[in-house]
């Protein structure tokens, strides 16, 4: 392999070349190029329960009845049909 090469699979860690493959790594959802940092969500936790306060209610319409979440740790509530609301606590 090419000392090029070799270089494109590096990463300059405080002050050293750290080679990269077949190494374990740290980054955030939001940095992920592909598939869409959703898709990755929703593959790993689109099944989680989440709890919160109802803050509001749609009065309906054509599509449906709506509730306003409020979810401790996010920073806007969530809006979500009220037909998906699998408990009352």
């Amino acid at each position: 392999m090419s000392r090029a090469a070799r270089l494109l699979r590096c990463v300059r860690r405080r002050g050293q070349l750290v080679e990269l493959k077949d190494r374990w790594v740290h980054f955030q959802v939001r940095d992920v190029y592909h598939p869409e940092p959703a898709a990755v969500l929703n593959e790993l936790h689109g099944a989680d329960l989440f709890q919160g306060l109802v803050v509001d209610i749609t009065d309906g319409g054509d599509s449906g009845r709506y509730a306003v979440v409020e979810v401790e740790g996010l920073k806007q509530p969530l809006i979500i049909a009220v037909r998906h609301i699998l408990g009352v606590l």
